[in-house]
C-alpha cells in the first residue's frame, strides 16, 4: 500500500506516525513544495493521499494527485469551502473518492449529533439561548475554527429563531437573532469546543475536549479503511459515513499492508 500525505505539520506528523505504528506503512511526506506547486512524479503510484497541510494549498494539491492517478483521498484540512465546488466536480470528472470534514475525531461527529439533538429540544423554549466557544494553541490561524463554524452551521439551521452568526468584532448588545460566538487562541491545547443554553435560571453546557491530535489520527485512519474497503462514490463524503459504519461494524476496517 503506497500513501502520500500533504504537509508536515502537527496533524500530517501525527497521522504518518498512527499509520506507521498501526499498520506499519511508512508514507511519503510532502511538505510546503519550492514552487508553489508538487510535481505529479512525486504521486506516482499513490494509493490514497491524506491532505493536512493549509486550506489555501488543498485544491492544487488534490488536482495534482488526481493528474498522476490519484483516486482516494482523506482531506483533513480546514479554510477551504470557497474551493470545495470546484473539487467536487474535479473528483467526480476523475472518478475519484474523498472523505472531507473540519475534524477527524470521532467524538467530534458524535458530538455533532448531540448538539442537533439539543437544538431540537431547547430551540423551541424561547427562555434558552445558544452559544459557542471554542479554544485552540496560540499558533492556529482560522477563527472561528473549522468544527466551530460547523457547529454554529447546525445551530443557525435547525434553531427557529437564530437566522445568522453575530461577526467576532461586533459592538454592542447581542442580538436576538444571532448566535453568539467566542474564539480563544492562547497555549498549546489541541482544541475545545463548547455549545451552552443559557436561559435566567439554569445552564445546560456540552463541552468536548482534545488532549491531543491522536484522535484526529485515528479518524482519518478510519476514513482511509472506509475508502479502501470498497469502491464508493465519485465526490465529497461526509465523515458521518465512515462512523456510522463503524458505528455497526464490530471491528474497524483495516488497511491492508
Amino acid at each position: 500500500m503506497n500513501i502520500a500525505i500533504f504537509g508536515d505539520g502537527r496533524l500530517g506528523t501525527e497521522i504518518g506516525d498512527a499509520l506507521g505504528a498501526r499498520s506499519g506503512i511508512r508514507p511519503t511526506v510532502l511538505g510546503r513544495p519550492s514552487n508553489g506547486r508538487h510535481p505529479a512524479a512525486s504521486l506516482g503510484g499513490v494509493d490514497l493521499v491524506f491532505e493536512a497541510s493549509v486550506g489555501s494549498a488543498a485544491r492544487d494539491n488534490i488536482e495534482t494527485a488526481l493528474s498522476a492517478g490519484v483516486r482516494r483521498f482523506v482531506i483533513a484540512t480546514t479554510a477551504w469551502s470557497d474551493d470545495e465546488p470546484a473539487l467536487e466536480a474535479a473528483l467526480r470528472r476523475a472518478g475519484a473518492a474523498a472523505v472531507a470534514t473540519p475534524n477527524f475525531s470521532i467524538a467530534v461527529s458524535l458530538f455533532f449529533r448531540l448538539v442537533d439533538a439539543a437544538v431540537r429540544l431547547y430551540g423551541p423554549l424561547a427562555s434558552f439561548d445558544p452559544y459557542v466557544l471554542e479554544w485552540h494553541h496560540a499558533a492556529k490561524s482560522d477563527r472561528p475554527s473549522g468544527t466551530a463554524r460547523e457547529l454554529l452551521r447546525r445551530i443557525v439551521a435547525a434553531h427557529p429563531r437564530k437566522r445568522g452568526v453575530r461577526s467576532l468584532d461586533a459592538e454592542g448588545p447581542a442580538d436576538p437573532g444571532l448566535v453568539e460566538v467566542a474564539v480563544l487562541r492562547a497555549g498549546a491545547g489541541p482544541g475545545m469546543h463548547l455549545v451552552g443554553f443559557d436561559a435566567p435560571g439554569e445552564t445546560l453546557e456540552l463541552r468536548l475536549t482534545a488532549r491531543d491530535r491522536s484522535a484526529y489520527a485515528a479518524g482519518a485512519l478510519a476514513a482511509a479503511d472506509w475508502l479502501l474497503a470498497q469502491p464508493r462514490t465519485a465526490g465529497i463524503h461526509p465523515f458521518d459515513e465512515v462512523v456510522d459504519d463503524l458505528l455497526s461494524t464490530p471491528q474497524p476496517f483495516a488497511i491492508p499492508a
